[in-house]
């Protein structure tokens, strides 16, 4: 599984001004992030997976296989609250070229520990793929603890977990006792360099996005120790990072992005573009950057 080692990009879906998806953008986020990354991830959140359709999510993740130029692997968001409905999606999914899943925790109506179990359990058991479990207790509104990510993690088709808590005694504790084999992944950027620290193995990174040849020195230097390195490129994303989150993700990554004249700052409704002075805010640090 060394192939999810690194940096996974949460791909963005670049739209035109009326909403459509405009793909001439996204093969120009392909070849950008290409740069850096080892791997892409296909309809997160991050892609606004949200508001697409199931036709949509099927031909951006068709489109991405057709235009993965350096034959990257390829991770693709399968999840959801309704268990039946994601057995069904993966179902119904062409899922030839895809390396893996990612599957977030049920949300909204907040299961039981037994209850997410068993929901992955169910999803690893139809997945022709092997399956990251999706942690992000800021969305769900429920946490996937230790003691129930390290239940899946002896599941034969549950490679590995997304950590996106911010818990790091609970991402210890998964670090301590999970098999050799199970994937400890970071789903918060500032995070990865600490995760490195205890047993992870990468990110999936939201600015990646923009900032894909930062966050390949920075796992680079942790994955050979070298930890006072990897913390200079942390460092350079500090200032930058908490702007993408405070209108919505990916608000504040596209509006980045288009900046860097990769795409325009489009989303879909009920997420809307930046504030006037978010984006004042973002090009200040933006140019700061260099």
């Amino acid at each position: 599984m060394k192939k999810f080692y690194g940096t996974g990009v949460a791909l963005i879906t670049p739209f035109h001004a009326d909403g459509a998806i405009d793909f001439n953008s996204l093969k120009k986020l392909l070849a950008h992030t290409a740069q850096g990354v080892d791997y892409f991830v296909v309809m997160g959140t991050t892609g606004e997976s949200a508001t697409l359709t199931k036709d949509e999510k099927k031909e951006v993740l068709q489109f991405v296989l057709k235009n993965n130029s350096k034959k990257l692997p390829v991770v693709y968001g399968i999840g959801g609250n309704n268990t039946a409905a994601v057995l069904e999606e993966i179902a119904t999914t062409n899922l030839r070229g895809v390396s893996a899943i990612l599957s977030v925790s049920p949300y909204y109506n907040k299961p039981s520990q037994e209850g997410i179990y068993q929901h992955f359990k169910k999803v690893a058991d139809a997945s022709p793929v092997p399956v990251i479990l999706y942690n992000v207790p800021g969305r769900t509104s429920s946490n996937l603890t230790a003691d129930t990510t390290l239940r899946l993690a002896q599941h034969k088709n549950i490679i590995g977990v997304k950590e996106a808590s911010g818990n790091l005694e609970q991402c210890m504790k998964i670090a301590k006792e999970k098999p050799t084999n199970f994937l400890l992944i970071s789903g918060d950027d500032m995070l990865t360099v600490p995760l490195y620290a205890v047993g992870g193995v990468g990110v999936i990174s939201v600015l990646a996005n923009a900032y894909p040849l930062v966050f390949k020195k920075m796992c680079e230097h942790a994955q050979a120790g070298n930890f006072a390195k990897a913390k200079m490129e942390t460092f350079k994303l500090l200032e930058i990072n908490g702007p993408m989150y405070e209108e919505g993700n990916p608000t504040g990554v596209k509006y980045l992005l288009s900046l860097l004249n990769v795409c325009a700052p489009h989303v879909r409704l009920p997420l809307v573009e930046p504030s006037a002075g978010l984006k004042k805010k973002i090009e200040k640090i933006f140019n700061a950057i260099g």
